[in-house]
């Protein structure tokens, strides 16, 4: 319980340093070098879905057993040693205060009246092109963001943690990471990253449904409009393509009162994404800070959960 304590402070306070060496950079670059070595020595397409089943099972498996390693050998020197590296390594599986400083960055540029620097900030954390957006679009871009990353930067690897200490959020790291280098539905991961695709849907689908409901919980106590919340959940988040970032995107929308998806650009391409809640009024953005506020709250609620975890397994 402390560990996890530690480790949601260390993320709240310091972040992400880009001084010290992240995880997932290394995270990366096996996967790089994985994929890579499978179309080597895979040619025909037809082999692929068979070969993409082995990045889950090296990558995940891997990281979980390397961290479990690194912690037994720390704890054979020290169990403060030990203690310290565990929960430094759950912080960087968290992103709170990355997710954070990214949307109160691209709030100020808007607020001070710049809207170039405020598109040129959200193309650090978005895919879609950026450079033509007007003020309510780059806001829709930011409030998704850090909306649907609810899940995946904060209450997953803290519900992993709380299971299965630092390797377990570690290996979710992994899968996390996974999807977003090759679970791609395009014609180059089509075949290849459908299993780290499908593995991480598995991985956040109880997280998602957890957050839900921390969701409807945190609109409350901030007294914004948690019986929207609750009804564009349910109204809405079955229509988003994934199984899992619906439901923090149409509560945020719900309680905001505002319209999320739309038409993107990707590439000059363009999507048309699912619409999730009624748009009672434009963005502006204020609602950057009010998202982050839920955010914030969500974290919190969901550290609580995690406790209770640890007290009813221990």
């Amino acid at each position: 319980m402390w560990l996890l304590c530690t480790a949601y402070l260390l993320d709240r306070i310091v972040g992400d340093p880009r001084s010290i060496p992240h995880p997932v950079v290394i995270i990366g670059w096996f996967i790089t070098r994985l994929e890579r070595l499978i179309r080597l020595m895979v040619r025909d397409e037809r082999h692929m879905r068979a070969a993409g089943l082995l990045f889950p099972l090296l990558i995940v498996t891997g990281s979980y057993g390397a961290v479990w390693l690194l912690l037994y050998a720390a704890a054979q020197l020290s169990v403060w040693l030990a203690f310290a590296l565990s929960a430094w390594l759950i912080s960087t599986t968290i992103a709170s205060k990355g997710l954070a400083d990214a949307g109160n960055e691209i709030k100020r540029f808007l607020e001070a009246g710049d809207l170039p620097q405020a598109r040129r900030s959200l193309s650090m954390v978005v895919g879609r092109d950026t450079d033509k957006l007007d003020e309510p679009e780059v806001c829709r871009g930011a409030v998704e963001t850090v909306a649907e990353n609810i899940v995946d930067a904060i209450v997953s690897p803290l519900l992993y943690a709380a299971v299965g200490g630092a390797p377990l959020a570690m290996a979710y790291r992994a899968a996390n990471t996974l999807d977003s280098m090759v679970g791609y539905k395009n014609e180059r991961y089509r075949n290849l990253g459908w299993a780290s695709a499908r593995f991480d849907d598995v991985a956040n689908y109880i997280p998602a449904r957890l957050t839900a409901l921390l969701l409807i919980a945190a609109s409350w106590m901030l007294r914004l409009d948690w019986r929207r919340c609750a009804r564009m959940i349910r109204r809405d988040a079955h229509l988003h393509p994934s199984p899992n970032s619906g439901l923090p995107e149409a509560g945020v929308a719900g309680a905001l009162g505002v319209q999320l998806g739309g038409r993107n650009t990707y590439q000059g391409v363009v999507s048309d994404r699912t619409r999730m809640g009624d748009a009672l009024r434009p963005l502006r953005a204020a609602d950057i800070g009010e998202t982050i506020r839920l955010m914030y709250l969500v974290s919190l609620l969901c550290l609580g959960v995690c406790l209770l975890i640890r007290l009813v397994l221990s």
